[in-house]
């Protein structure tokens, strides 16, 4: 029984146990001299850096600044690709697929490569920085949204028809329901690179947000506030991920019980 028990409590530790070593290492190697403490910070340094700037609020003040470009460039995107996909995807195939080669091309092109065109066209401020985010974020959700609505069965849809459902029938109960999980994918595509993206861009035109944090800890040669940047921009990025799955097993319900049945 005893041993049971704690193998249970050791496979649910299992993925921590790499995270838990990593730490200790980076303790110990600073502490001890064997790399320099002045640009690899230890962790107790960077956790009393960050409690000091948690408890001044300028730590969340960047966390939101971040979180604030990053849903209201990722929401522009959502009501353009969604619907344009839904368009081209079911009522106009013909013209997504005349189209796709340009969307590809366009896809490809790295937001950040247009900094300098968004510049001229909306200077520096909030707006060029939204417009990163919904450049990059576009692109994945409407392509995953035209897949989708093509990979809905065809079936369910004629069974529809034959049952006598009309178009807007058809579209909230067969096609929506069938395309919303490829949809919500696409979506968190979109945000873990507008994310990316929006961090690169606060390190040039920004005066709060976590890439200006982490640019100007290094213009200023402050490693422990550099780390606790990056820390912070790796555990935000983690909690969006957690946050559009969890949005995804709340309003795609059907999804779960589907696979239930």
């Amino acid at each position: 029984m005893a041993k049971n028990w704690l193998t249970d409590i050791n496979d649910k530790l299992l993925n921590w146990y790499g995270i838990v070593g990593f730490l200790i290492l980076w303790q110990i190697a600073p502490t001890i001299g064997l790399i320099d403490p002045q640009f690899i910070s230890p962790p107790t340094t960077i956790i009393a850096y960050a409690w000091t700037l948690m408890e001044t609020g300028d730590l969340f003040i960047h966390m939101a600044a971040s979180l604030q470009r990053t849903f209201l460039g990722l929401f522009l995107a959502v009501i353009t690709a969604v619907p344009l996909g839904f368009i081209l995807g079911g009522w106009f195939p013909g013209v997504a697929k005349f189209l796709r080669p340009l969307m590809s091309l366009l896809g490809q092109i790295n937001a950040f490569s247009l900094f300098p065109i968004f510049i001229l066209f909306f200077g520096i401020g909030e707006v060029v920085k939204i417009s990163i985010i919904y450049w990059s974020s576009i692109w994945p959700i409407l392509f995953t949204t035209i897949a989708a609505v093509q990979h809905v069965e065809p079936i369910f849809i004629k069974s529809a028809r034959s049952m006598g459902a009309g178009r807007g029938t058809i579209f909230f109960k067969v096609i929506l329901p069938g395309s919303a999980p490829a949809i919500f994918t696409g979506i968190r595509m979109g945000t873990n690179v507008a994310f990316l993206m929006l961090i690169a861009a606060e390190m040039i035109g920004a005066s709060a947000g976590l890439g200006w944090l982490v640019h100007n800890a290094s213009m200023n040669n402050v490693i422990p506030r550099l780390y606790v940047a990056t820390v912070s921009i790796a555990l935000l990025g983690m909690g969006l991920n957690y946050f559009m799955r969890w949005l995804e097993s709340t309003l795609v319900t059907w999804k779960e019980e589907t696979a239930v049945e």
